[in-house]
């Protein structure tokens, strides 16, 4: 069945609204406790509710990136994947992205039907460049360290160019990259939220943004509330995401954010 809508970033229309990017977790270890591991009904059924509830993109995961995370090997991570991205692909019509740090993994998942990589190590695998750029996919670029604290949009702003220079230099081309800043990924809460204040010191680097900010830890410190718990929390950083200028957010909650994030459009962007 053929990909339809931001398979292919080129076409995509960037500023008219903003797309979401609904998250299928198949790990049994996922820190909002959503993972499906290797239950090929449950996952099919969730891309499809995904899907209805107005995603974009379908984004499968078959590792964790929570804080303290127990690594797998890629033959383990090939092995939740490759099912789960094979089994949704014939089940539905919006793009998949692999969220991986593995160039293997991401191999075999266009192999099986993605058509966007969604690289959690900002290409910290030295081959995932190549991939992207022999594919001719979407590749979506993500901050994964810790950012200067004294100067902390300057460093992120720095290293993503860093990454997007060795993205082109291998070949992608730009029209296919976006670039996420990362939230949680080696930074604290208290950064997050500096991040977003800031957000739009990001439209430097002229490419499109993504943003994860579902059911993040940093809701929790505010609120004291568990990952279960963290709906409008998820709401208020989506709204002030999209009022920063993310073009896309990544969410569990896509029913309840796509209408956020409508919401938001209609006061950001003007966008009916």
């Amino acid at each position: 069945m053929p990909s339809t809508g931001p398979a292919d970033f080129t076409r995509v229309a960037w500023g008219t609204r903003t797309f979401l990017m609904g998250v299928l977790n198949v790990t049994p270890d996922s820190f909002s406790g959503d993972g499906l591991h290797r239950d090929l009904d449950a996952i099919v059924a969730r891309a499809r509710e995904i899907e209805a509830s107005g995603a974009d993109i379908i984004d499968v995961g078959g590792e964790s990136t929570r804080p303290g995370h127990t690594p797998v090997t890629a033959a383990e991570e090939l092995a939740r994947v490759l099912p789960a991205v094979e089994a949704v692909r014939a089940a539905i019509r919006i793009p998949i992205s692999v969220d991986t740090s593995k160039s293997t993994v991401a191999v075999g998942a266009l192999a099986a039907g993605a058509s966007i990589i969604n690289d959690v190590s900002g290409l910290g695998d030295p081959e995932m460049a190549v991939v992207a750029a022999t594919h001719a996919c979407g590749l979506v670029i993500v901050h994964p360290e810790p950012v200067d604290p004294v100067a902390p949009l300057t460093s992120l702003v720095r290293a993503l160019a860093q990454r997007v220079s060795a993205a082109t230099a291998a070949g992608v081309s730009p029209g296919r990259v976006v670039i996420d800043p990362g939230l949680g990924m080696g930074k604290n809460w208290l950064m997050n939220f500096e991040i977003i204040r800031r957000l739009h010191e990001l439209r430097a680097l002229g490419l499109p943004i993504l943003v994860g900010p579902s059911r993040k830890g940093m809701i929790g410190k505010v609120l004291g509330v568990g990952p279960h718990d963290r709906m409008e929390g998820t709401a208020a950083l989506v709204t002030m995401c999209i009022a920063g200028g993310t073009d896309a957010v990544r969410v569990h909650d896509v029913l309840e954010m796509k209408r956020v994030a409508v919401v938001a459009d209609a006061l950001v962007r003007s966008a009916p």
